[in-house]
């Protein structure tokens, strides 16, 4: 059941998507609110499908007549995307632009294997004006090929390996916290890669892990929790080796390939490596 502050901005939502003009053929609700947990921190964010391709310029006047105020634009701008922030009644509202051609060159670059949450933002979104579009769209990404998750997780598990074990105790020196925190990330984003491969579910972004995690039927034990202790333990060895123990589950549950078979003997010997050295740590 959507939460109380998901009904309000969905309204809000409903309200912009009327005043919007006839050039924007598919208006699509995601994020938070497409999904029912917004909560007083949340925002809007909307794609708006276009006729024709608008530049950034005429997507501003577009927003302007709907009634967003305090006009802004983030991230890296291209000639097919345009996005445009501002606040409609005081709520923010973030909204990407894509021609009808973008929409739909981009949806096949999804389900050909192109790496994006907006395959997952598609799937979870609630079309407020449409064409048919958005339906068009979820019914072609409702399959997610056997092949593509295979190559997901064999292009995940490649980076495990290829080095002496015993390279990962530099990143515990004094003054790496910043090599050691690039390395968590990296390996946490390809532990996920890998789960959400194995469940056939397009990726998301990182917000809301727990919750996203839950439903999963194909997952390691305490695995929101588990990516949560190594990126907050003080300690870099014990972090590490926390790591490292979610990444041998994750191999552990994946199917047969040459990276994840390269990836579980070399996991082993991370993790003989790092137990050994938080043993001697405690001495």
């Amino acid at each position: 059941m959507p939460t109380r502050r998901s009904r309000e901005l969905r309204e809000v939502a409903e309200a912009i998507a009327l005043a919007l003009p006839p050039v924007v053929e598919e208006v699509v609700l995601t994020g938070s609110v497409s999904r029912g947990v917004a909560d007083e921190r949340s925002d809007i964010e909307m794609l708006l499908v276009t006729t024709q391709q608008l530049d950034l310029a005429e997507c501003f006047e577009q927003a302007a007549r709907a009634g967003l105020v305090n006009l802004d634009t983030w991230g890296i701008q291209g000639t097919e995307v345009s996005r445009v922030f501002g606040y409609y009644e005081s709520v923010p509202v973030e909204t990407t632009w894509w021609s009808r051609a973008v929409a739909e060159t981009t949806v096949a670059s999804l389900v050909s294997g192109r790496e994006s949450a907006a395959a997952e933002a598609l799937v979870n979104g609630i079309a407020l004006r449409t064409r048919g579009l958005l339906a068009h769209w979820q019914r072609r990404l409702s399959v997610y090929p056997e092949m593509l998750a295979t190559s997901r997780i064999e292009e995940a598990a490649q980076a495990w390996g290829g080095f002496h074990p015993t390279g990962f105790l530099t990143l515990a020196r004094p003054g790496e916290r910043l090599a050691l925190v690039e390395y968590l990330y990296n390996d946490a984003v390809r532990v996920l890669r890998i789960v959400y491969a194995l469940n056939r579910v397009w990726q998301p972004t990182s917000k809301r892990l727990f919750a996203r995690v839950h439903a999963l039927s194909s997952k390691p034990d305490r695995l929101a929790e588990r990516i949560e202790e190594a990126l907050t333990e003080p300690d870099p060895v014990r972090a590490m080796l926390v790591m490292a123990e979610l990444q041998a589950d994750t191999v552990d549950l994946s199917p047969p390939g040459p990276n994840v078979e390269r990836a579980r003997r070399w996991l082993r010997e991370v993790i003989a490596v790092l137990r050994e050295a938080d043993r001697d740590s405690k001495k």
